[in-house]
């Protein structure tokens, strides 16, 4: 019988043989679940993280989404191999060979992650909306009527999509290659920009951009050197240390935020399932890591890579635009009844310099402590569009960065739905694709909820601290797959043996150990009032985790004696 010229993994071991180059070749051809992960990782929350990267640390936080990237895509290649080398799916293959409790915290965990990342998505699409593309069609968007109104129909547009997900219909291959074509189109305006600023009299700081891809964790400890420059200005040392905190806080919660947007916890949960649905078995190991490269670490690196760079060129170090005025040499806020939130913010932050100490609550206000609280307000979707400015111009740049963040946001709703439809049909046994799916999907339907739960006047910057929420779970997926890939009763001959498992447990390893790290200090110090609850989560938790493998080592002691 003549082979299939279309079965992939027949071309792979033909194209193996026939040497490295034609390998590529047929690996590039073969490529796709990579991309998809792109897709999902260059959403709102990227755009975001990258946007508020540039604000916060300028070049000097460029390391920040690589690194992120890098780690992230070690993991999501040893979940490929995993889920490619057993017939079982990964859910229940970590829950009957691994930890129950890790396998029921993962997918609970990227179901929690699913609820709460879909809220930033529907504000920025609000933000979009109501800032960039279409202003005078809604003159009282600040009200909670008019954010419910607009948030409901986003979800009624992107639900009646999503439940056309499985269906050959153009309508849907339409939707989605549009929603790729224009995330493209915003993408490309970022590149473009940076090089028409690279392109300008001044052009860009090349030398600070390459170091800024150094890796320099030093910035979780201390401020940037643009930041302290205005500390050093401020005379009065306790101001001058609750401002340092300040800043720190605000840099770290960014740092994390961009982190967890490169890679998610809820992508390890839908890689599986894309990779199964090309029907990709063990001959595919190989092309996944090379999907997973080519697709996702490159398109990702080069777009955010050029969305700090121009966000940080207009906005980092730099006073949030007409907030401080300067009158005869004196600083003082603004009046201008437009600027009222931010100028509400400003005033909140010296509230809390104030009740900090009795001393600062008679200091008088320097003015490098005003510049500074300026300079740490969270920039608007309105303000983030000049960034393309120079490419394209003012009215322009408003409706191209409109309408980009718009198709993010809807694509990643459109996909936190369908992998909440996979959590709910792993999670009580229904089959994939039926009424069940569908309805798991309207899980992440909280994020209509985003103006209930945010008040702040930057509705771009609830990405942030949504996904410093996100990436305290993501460990919990890392820990899962380290133990899955160590498995000898899960991979059986396919577990890595030799010099090649050095290498993985090296890498992800390095992996667990920087996310968990980093997860860990982060979710230890968050309180709700006065009650430590990311302590008590974390050893409740940790002590579950031990429990659950000596069940499963009980459990496997009698079913080995019967």
């Amino acid at each position: 019988m003549p082979l299939d010229p279309n079965d992939s993994a027949q071309r792979i071991t033909d194209a193996q043989a026939k040497g490295t180059l034609a390998t590529v070749k047929t690996y590039l051809s073969l490529s796709g679940p990579g991309w998809l992960q792109s897709a999902i990782t260059l959403g709102g929350g990227s755009l975001a993280g990258a946007l508020f990267l540039g604000v916060v640390g300028g070049y000097s936080m460029l390391w920040v989404q690589m690194c992120a990237i890098l780690m992230g895509v070690i993991m999501l290649a040893a979940i490929s191999y995993v889920s490619l080398s057993t017939d079982e799916s990964v859910f229940q293959g970590m829950r009957t060979h691994i930890n129950p409790v890790l396998a029921w915290g993962w997918i609970l965990a990227t179901l929690a992650a699913n609820m709460v990342w879909s809220l930033p998505q529907f504000s920025l699409a609000y933000g979009a909306l109501t800032e960039n593309i279409a202003p005078d069609l809604f003159p009282n968007a600040s009200s909670l009527a008019t954010k419910l109104t607009v948030s409901i129909v986003i979800l009624a547009i992107v639900t009646s999509i999503t439940f056309l997900y499985g269906s050959k219909g153009i309508g849907i291959r339409i939707y989605e290659t549009l929603l790729k074509i224009i995330v493209g189109v915003i993408v490309l305006s970022f590149i473009g920009v940076t090089i028409k600023l690279a392109l300008t009299d001044n052009g860009l700081p090349f030398g600070e951009i390459i170091s800024g891809f150094i890796p320099n964790p030093s910035l979780i400890f201390q401020p940037s050197d643009s930041y302290q420059a205005f500390l050093d200005t401020i005379t009065n040392p306790e101001a001058r240390a609750f401002w340092t905190d300040t800043v720190l806080g605000k840099q770290r919660d960014v740092i994390v935020a961009a982190a967890s947007a490169a890679v998610g916890i809820n992508m390890t949960f839908l890689l599986p399932f894309s990779m199964r649905a090309k029907g990709w078995g063990k001959k595919h190991r190989g092309l996944a890591i090379f999907d997973l490269s080519t697709g996702m670490v490159v398109p990702f690196l080069i777009a955010t890579a050029c969305i700090v760079i121009a966000s940080g060129t207009l906005f980092h170090a730099q006073p949030y635009d007409g907030v401080l005025v300067e009158e005869n040499g004196v600083l003082t806020l603004t009046t201008d009844a437009s600027l009222a939130p931010q100028a509400g913010q400003i005033n909140s932050m010296f509230t809390s310099r104030v009740i900090t100490s009795d001393t600062l609550a008679a200091a008088p206000v320097e003015p490098g402590e005003l510049r500074i609280a300026a300079m740490l307000l969270n920039r608007s979707n309105m303000q983030f569009a000049t960034s393309l400015e120079p490419l394209v111009g003012g009215t322009m740049a408003h409706f191209v960065f409109g309408v980009g963040v718009v198709a993010m946001a809807l694509s990643s709703i459109s996909i936190l739905m369908l992998i909440s439809g996979f959590v709910i049909c792993e999670m009580f046994g229904y089959p994939h694709g039926g009424i069940q799916h569908k309805l798991g999907t309207l899980a992440a339907a909280t994020g209509i909820l985003w103006p209930v739960l945010w008040s702040g006047p930057s509705v771009a910057y609830l990405a942030v601290p949504t996904s410093v929420f996100g990436y305290t779970l993501l460990p919990v997926a890392f820990l899962a797959f380290f133990l899955m890939m160590n498995s000898k009763k899960l991979l059986g001959d396919s577990r890595p043996e030799g010099r090649s498992r050095i290498i993985w447990n090296t890498l992800m390893g390095v992996s667990l150990l920087v996310t968990g790290t980093a997860s860990v200090s982060t979710a230890w110090s968050k309180t709700i009032g006065d009650f430590d609850i990311g302590k008590f989560f974390l050893i409740t938790f940790g002590l579950a985790i031990i429990a659950g493998h000596f069940y499963l080592k009980k459990k496997h002691k009698d079913s080995a004696v019967l």
